[in-house]
């Protein structure tokens, strides 16, 4: 096959954009160290930080989303931008002549994409979700190829174009999510738990998520002994909770529950826990099938297009996880984790089928797929 000597990727916004954009450049350059990867993403964005951080130069577009309200004083500028946007696009694919181009997502991919086509660049859209943003659907019948990290996504992508790879996870997630042998007492001893009950991890990602959060104050209300409940709560309440977490449940005594804004040892945490409690982003959900643990995913409701319950819906088809909405995850969380944890065989099940959802080898699948586009 061709190396892969110039690439530009595109995209961001959010994590899910970003953490998928440099798995594919990593792989890129773990093939060849001297490749030249770069990326171009939206001005004032995350990836603006992120990127360079990760040790890869980035170009911003002057870029945004269009606002619902239609008289958003955004959306007045935004024909102004797109030129704007296209005009620099055009101008950087020019410069930097790539061997390709990749898009992942977000503001920046559309004009960037969608002027590396008119150039006759060959391009690849990676798609996280099991709902394609609108970006990547509206540039879907004219890129070269499209790689998606969940299956059923015909319907929005031609066939003929489409390889299903999983969602790229950067090499340290990937070793971070694998167990170890003695993980699990390494897992007690660093959070402090004991070793006669189940662990439940509930994770409402680095914001947190409040309707989580209550719902675990629900449960403990109801049941603030560890050996009432059966099980012992390893609670990841978000940053900008932890405060008010802390002073809950120092007005609240419970036992057995260890709480934190952030969880420092994610592989502790996944190789200890019997059950996991969730959001269901894209990325969470690809973690997740790699650990193969059973979990309760409650898709966020303030996500574009509901796509946290597409992704989810992805496991729960496969019997790997329960969907639980999160007008209900107050009320439900509870009974829905303590029944599980009363039925070890169904809990054995999706576990297997949580493995074979997994996808580590997803980055180097997407750059296969580059590779064969120049063939």
């Amino acid at each position: 096959m061709t190396t892969l000597t110039n690439v530009i990727v595109s995209g961001g916004g959010t994590g899910g954009h970003i953490h998928p954009a440099l798995a594919i450049a990593d792989e890129i350059v773990r093939r060849n160290p001297e490749a030249n990867v770069r990326f171009v993403g939206a001005l004032g964005r995350m990836e603006m930080d992120k990127v360079p951080a990760a040790g890869y130069d980035i170009d911003g577009l002057w870029i945004t989303g269009v606002k619902r309200k239609l008289t958003s004083i955004r959306n007045l500028v935004f024909p102004f931008m797109l030129l704007s946007s296209l005009w620099k696009a055009r101008r950087l694919l020019k410069q930097h002549q790539p061997q390709v181009v990749v898009g992942v997502g977000g503001f920046a991919s559309g004009p960037l994409l969608d002027q590396a086509v008119r150039l006759g660049v060959p391009t690849l859209i990676q798609e996280q979700n099991s709902f394609p943003g609108v970006t990547n659907r509206l540039l879907a019948k004219r890129v070269s190829r499209v790689c998606a990290g969940m299956p059923g996504m015909e319907r929005w992508f031609p066939a003929e174009r489409l390889v299903v790879t999983g969602n790229p996870l950067r090499h340290h997630v990937v070793q971070l999510v694998q167990p170890h042998d003695g993980q699990h007492q390494e897992a007690l001893d660093h959070f402090g738990l004991r070793d006669d009950l189940p662990v439940v991890f509930v994770m409402g990602g680095s914001l947190g998520a409040v309707s989580m959060n209550d719902a675990v104050k629900a449960l403990l209300t109801a049941k603030p002994s560890a050996p009432q409940r059966g099980y012992q709560l390893l609670w990841q309440c978000g940053g900008r909770h932890e405060m008010e977490a802390q002073t809950w449940l120092k007005a609240h005594p419970c036992d057995g529950v260890v709480c934190t804004g952030f969880v420092d040892r994610m592989d502790l945490a996944y190789g200890t826990a019997r059950l996991i409690a969730s959001r269901a982003g894209a990325m969470s959900v690809a973690e997740l099938a790699l650990v193969g643990k059973p979990a309760l995913l409650v898709p966020s409701p303030h996500v574009a297009e509901d796509h946290q319950t597409h992704n989810a819906r992805s496991l729960t088809e496969l019997g790997g996880a329960e969907l639980l909405p999160d007008r209900e995850v107050r009320d439900k969380l509870g009974e829905a984790v303590a029944r599980l944890l009363h039925d070890p065989e169904t809990c054995s099940a999706m576990a297997q089928a949580m493995k074979s959802a997994a996808k580590p080898h997803a980055a180097a699948a997407v750059v296969d797929e580059l590779e064969r586009l120049l063939d």
